[in-house]
């Protein structure tokens, strides 16, 4: 493992265990998967700086392609972003792990007549 990927394992493993179980280098059909949470559908790649050469973007592009064809989101650091701003990279996955909000099933509430094309009736007294 690359300095980056030791210091984000440490991290990763200091996360609650309900919320995620991370493993490192696990196989995900034909690709290793720097760090996996299975139960999150979650992979974190750290990439040193042959990443951003032409080939292996287009290699990286595809392989994010069919994990994510699997079901898996994927989210990649820079080795730099992991050494120098560790914080800033557990924030962006602790968001990741963190469950969409549920939307509230019940229409808006509006009083009659307002914004719903009916035209409001008035009653007069008898």
């Amino acid at each position: 493992m690359t300095d980056a990927e030791k210091r984000l394992w440490w991290r990763l493993r200091e996360l609650p265990m309900e919320k995620s179980h991370f493993r490192r280098q696990a196989t995900i059909g034909p690709y290793y998967a720097d760090f996996v949470c299975h139960a999150q559908r979650l992979i974190i790649e750290v990439d040193g700086s042959g990443h951003a050469e032409h080939d292996r973007l287009i290699a990286d592009s595809k392989r994010t392609e069919y994990l994510e064809s699997r079901g898996y989101r994927v989210l990649r650091f820079r080795n730099n972003d992991v050494l120098a701003n560790t914080d800033g990279v557990m924030t962006v996955i602790y968001d990741a792990l963190r469950p969409p909000p549920t939307p509230d099933p019940s229409p808006p509430r509006c009083a009659w007549g307002e914004g719903n094309g009916q035209v409001s009736a008035t009653r007069s007294a008898p």
